[in-house]
């Protein structure tokens, strides 16, 4: 798994883009899926790391504030689109 850690977070990562991007451009029942199944992606990872935190130390840190952002971001475009 260790192997496959950075191009599952990578898909994960471009995943959540496409659906924040399918979001603002078609509603957010176009972009909830892909943004569901990217962060699902990145929560995996998330969980790897975070098990092997002095690992991953700086990096758990990074994928923190970016899942926290990536986050904020959909619950706003979910809210505006009320």
């Amino acid at each position: 798994m260790k192997k496959y850690l950075r191009e599952i977070e990578v898909s994960g990562l471009v995943l959540v883009i496409i659906g924040i991007v399918f979001s603002w451009i078609w509603g957010t029942h176009v972009g909830m899926w892909p943004c569901a199944i990217g962060l699902f992606l990145w929560l995996v990872t998330f969980l790897y790391k975070a098990f092997r935190w002095n690992e991953y130390a700086r990096e758990n840190r990074q994928n923190i504030i970016i899942l926290l952002v990536a986050i904020i971001i959909l619950i706003l475009q979910m809210l505006s689109r009320q």
